[in-house]
């Protein structure tokens, strides 16, 4: 991780510590979720209104989101399975630029891919989650 991470990551790790700060030590992943809503909020309109100083310090609130939830999270995935997770998932639904495919001339064909592959891993999810339900009966 980059230096700036690793030090919110530490700040993240002692705030949930046992020496740390007692509402931080409170929360759950749910309680945390309009917190998050209102950061994200804000976040989409320092963006819309093209406030760069603004836009910093929100993705930093945000940052400081996933960072929580992660170590929140820390029996069934981290931070580094998270982003493993998302790097996977990105490179999927891009064939066209990870060679998997042809290249695509515009974004409404990129998009109409993109749903496709979407809809696909759903069905195939629920697919998954069948099988298992099916399995504990």
């Amino acid at each position: 991780m980059a230096k700036g991470i690793r030090k919110l990551d530490a700040v993240v790790a002692r705030l949930l510590g046992p020496k740390g700060c007692p509402w931080d030590r409170e929360q759950t992943h749910k309680s945390l979720i309009p917190f998050l809503r209102e950061e994200s909020a804000e976040l989409a309109d320092a963006l819309a209104g093209g406030r760069w100083h603004e836009i910093e310090d929100e993705l930093g609130d945000i940052l400081f989101h996933v960072l929580f939830l992660a170590r929140l999270g820390k029996k069934r995935f981290d931070l580094d399975t998270v982003a493993e997770s998302q790097a996977k998932k990105l490179m999927r639904r891009h064939p066209h630029v990870f060679g998997r495919t042809r290249t695509f001339k515009t974004s409404k064909e990129v998009l109409a891919n993109w749903k496709a592959i979407k809809a696909g891993e759903r069905a195939l999810r629920a697919k998954e989650v069948a099988v298992r339900n099916k399995r504990k009966r």
